[in-house]
């Protein structure tokens, strides 16, 4: 990996609160502590694939702030940028659904520090110098008109910089309470964007823009069903160069197929499909999906099989580790991608 190639993100990272061993939240006594977010997940990710990053967000100057911000130094993340300004850092509490029990998600995320930053707060341009790749998630412009705002002043400075730009589409229903809604926001950001990546509905509740021919509720996907929306997305930005799309197919909350694809001039490269049974934990599965994709994008050039294979691979991975982020290193997604699929014990 070149040491040169330095990726930052930027957006919220909360503590995540869940109850043990699948509870469910009116069974719990205790709750496993843990840290996540999409922009950090994928920094997190990066960083275990080798890769410098950078994280941007805000966190309040408490022991909690703290707290998280070792966290990310202990993933190797930098945090140079991380402003300690605020009351209180953002909650979510998850229920981890088992068999036919779909997991729960509860936010408490109002008024937290991360809500309270403005427009010109973050000094981009020293963000950004020397930065190989800028990503970022639809989750960030969702949560406040402060971050919204400030989202689009780090586009327009990395596109002055000529700096790359992926975005994950990350439609959240919950989110978007500010007084604008996803649609009315979402075209101006993704139209600085080089690169989209989005599972098999956020086109659809972002854009509009579906996929023919599938059911997202019985699990029936078909990658190459997914060219028109891939090509659509395209025409439509023109800056967009290339286009990736995670698809799960879910049995059940514990045993998911899944796999991803990958549009680039034209061609529209497929993953193998993995089955995943028993799940540990999907919170994060489309973040590793990211971080493996820009890793084998600046790994392997040009060879968008490679790429696309690699990112699916790695996303696979992720589910086997309880929390949000992605632990897996190269060596492990690589002898995955050789088919070894054992599990066995390595000494």
């Amino acid at each position: 990996m070149d040491t040169q190639f330095r990726v930052v993100t930027f957006g919220e990272i909360m503590l995540r609160l869940s109850p043990p061993d699948h509870q469910r939240f009116t069974q719990a006594q205790s709750y496993d502590v843990a840290f996540g977010g999409g922009e950090a997940n994928v920094a997190v990710g990066l960083a275990h694939l080798g890769v410098s990053t950078e994280f941007v967000t805000r966190l309040p100057a408490n022991d909690l702030g703290e707290a998280c911000l070792e966290f990310l130094r202990r993933h190797g993340v930098g945090t140079a940028h991380v402003q300690r300004e605020g009351e209180r850092l953002g909650i979510y509490f998850i229920e981890l659904g088992a068999v036919y029990r779909p997991s729960k998600v509860i936010y408490d995320r109002a008024a937290s520090a991360w809500t309270t930053l403005e427009a010109g707060a973050v000094p981009w341009r020293a963000v950004l110098d020397g930065a190989g790749w800028f990503h970022w998630t639809g989750i960030t412009p969702g949560t406040a008109p402060g971050p919204a705002a400030a989202c689009l002043e780090g586009l327009r400075v990395a596109r002055e910089l000529g700096v790359p730009i992926s975005c994950d589409l990350n439609y959240r229903a919950n989110l978007w309470k500010w007084g604008k809604e996803a649609s009315a926001v979402m075209p101006e950001l993704v139209g600085l964007c080089d690169v989209v990546i989005g599972n098999e509905e956020d086109a659809a509740r972002v854009f509009g823009i579906h996929a023919p021919d599938t059911n997202v509720e019985r699990g029936e996907l078909v990658a190459e069903n997914y060219r028109p929306v891939c090509e659509e997305l395209v025409g439509r930005f023109p800056n967009l160069n290339l286009v990736a799309v995670t698809l799960r197919s879910s049995r059940s909350a514990s045993d998911n197929l899944w796999s991803g694809a990958l549009w680039k001039e034209g061609r529209l490269y497929v993953a193998p499909s993995y089955p995943i049974a028993p799940i540990v934990d999907r919170v994060g599965a489309g973040d590793s999906f990211v971080a493996g994709l820009l890793y084998a994008m600046h790994s392997y050039r040009g060879d968008w099989q490679h790429v696309v294979d690699f990112a699916t691979a790695a996303s696979a991975l992720k589910h086997t580790v309880p929390g949000d982020v992605s632990l897996a290193t190269v060596s492990e997604v690589d002898a995955l991608m050789k088919g070894d699929r054992s599990g066995r014990v390595r000494r």
